[in-house]
């Protein structure tokens, strides 16, 4: 979330910064040519009082003459700018350089017609930096006795100008680079401050669906609305927890409860079969459906159980437990005629013993029940492939299942339909799959070529600590 959310707070910032930045930096552009314009026009003036008391008869003899003659060449030779007073007929009174004439077309006209009606040129076009040819035109009426007479006109080379412009919008560049840099930064911390209790939520909502119940957001931090949310959030946890809580304690007093009138049930059933003759259908069906019952009661307490207990983590020798477990079911694979592999080599990881033992009894029970005399049940201990988790691997070569079937298999009380006649109450893999979520651990089935169930039960490699949050998906 928080690489959309940045980008989208950087495009703002950097959107405003550059409609500041841009009328900044024409201001900027203005405000320097309006500095020289006025500069022009105090020079334009001064030569127009200079140029009003000048006799155009008696031109080449004045003295008044010859010092605006002295002054306009002195200008230009200081300052590069070309200044010149015409007379209305475009006759120059006196020039520097003195073969300068007005232009006939452009700027230089405009201004020099403006004057001519006896007001001071209009402010010539803004100049830019890119624009090396770029001059300022300014002319100014020479009035004597009511009447324009003549008109001073000055023409300025524009280097300096735009190198001060250049210089201003370099400031205000590296001003709004200061300001960016500063924007990303306090993008990052409010994006931080906003986002952390959204990435706690989502760790704590992780916990929750991965069984660890008692998991809680701390709602000190972020903005009200998430700290609302938070509490919230921590309301419907407890709710969900208690709910759970009342279901669980209701399953295991429910099957501890009816295990002794069904004991009773069992007892006298057995009773009246002494009454009945041998072999009779109906007693023994009841019979077995009697010690049915019990094995279901006795997998829903178990079930309650590993609901309830918390996993005791450890580091554990998982090749060691795994040829433990398998030596001990070896005799009923015999018994089954059904060959029992264990290729178990030394690995550890954390895992709570009973439970990862528990687990492994319930998985390679369910393979021996489905494998049928003369196949192959085998059982190997390797890591993953990213290495975060120790896998056991229980591959049989019984029926399998299908693709519908493996979406199912392991829910509580299911059993595919061509396998009811096989004992059992649907819980087992149920049972180990709470065992190992507990755990940070977790179970996957697949199929097993070319036939059967590949059934794989995973335990973090990882202290408990680090592993949080990394639940296996079998993938």
């Amino acid at each position: 979330m928080r690489t959309r959310l940045l980008p989208l707070l950087i495009v703002l910032m950097a959107g405003v910064l550059l409609a500041l930045g841009f009328p900044l930096a024409a201001s900027l552009a203005a405000s320097e040519q309006q500095r020289v314009v006025v500069d022009r026009l105090d020079d334009a003036a001064r030569f127009a009082a200079l140029a009003q008391f000048v006799d155009e008869r008696s031109f080449g003899t004045d003295e008044r003459g010859a010092v605006l003659s002295g002054e306009l060449a002195s200008y230009h030779d200081v300052y590069g700018i070309r200044a010149g007073i015409f007379y209305r007929d475009n006759r120059a009174m006196a020039a520097a350089p003195e073969e300068w004439v007005v232009p006939y077309d452009g700027e230089g006209r405009r201004a020099f017609n403006e004057a001519l009606l006896g007001r001071r040129s209009h402010d010539p076009p803004q100049v830019w930096p890119w624009q090396p040819d770029a001059r300022l035109t300014i002319a100014s009426p020479v009035v004597r006795d009511g009447d324009v007479v003549a008109v001073v006109v000055t023409d300025s080379p524009t280097g300096q100008l735009r190198s001060r412009i250049l210089r201003g919008w370099l400031l205000i560049f590296a001003g709004e680079a200061a300001a960016m840099l500063l924007a990303v930064g306090a993008a990052f911390r409010l994006t931080g401050w906003v986002l952390r209790p959204v990435r706690v939520l989502d760790a704590v909502t992780h916990d929750i669906a991965t069984g660890r119940m008692n998991s809680r957001v701390a709602a000190t931090g972020g903005p009200p609305e998430l700290r609302r949310l938070a509490r919230s959030f921590n309301e419907m946890a407890d709710n969900v927890e208690e709910v759970l809580e009342q279901q669980r304690a209701f399953v295991a007093d429910a099957s501890h409860q009816l295990r002794n009138p069904l004991a009773a049930l069992l007892l006298r059933i057995e009773l009246l079969a002494l009454e009945l003759p041998e072999g009779n259908e109906e007693i023994a069906s009841v019979r077995t459906e009697g010690k049915r019952l019990a094995r279901v009661l006795d997998d829903l307490l178990d079930l309650a159980l590993a609901e309830h207990a918390a996993a005791e983590l450890r580091l554990t020798d998982v090749g060691a437990l795994t040829a433990e477990r398998v030596a001990s079911w070896r005799p009923v694979a015999e018994d089954k005629g059904v060959v029992l592999e264990g290729e178990c080599g030394a690995v550890t990881a954390w895992a709570d013993p009973v439970t990862l033992s528990s687990a492994l009894d319930a998985v390679i029970d369910n393979a021996l029940k489905f494998t049928p005399a003369g196949e192959r049940v085998a059982v190997t201990v390797g890591l993953v492939p990213d290495g975060t988790a120790v896998a056991v691997v229980v591959a049989d070569r019984g029926p399998g299942l299908t693709e519908e079937e493996l979406g199912r298999v392991g829910d509580r009380f299911w059993r595919a339909g061509r396998h009811q006649n096989v004992k059992g109450s649907g819980l087992g893999l149920s049972i180990a799959r709470v065992l190992l979520t507990a755990g940070g651990g977790g179970v996957a089935f697949a199929p097993n070529e070319p036939h059967g169930l590949r059934v794989t039960v995973a335990v973090p490699r990882h202290a408990p600590a680090e592993a949080q949050g990394q639940g296996f998906t079998g993938r």
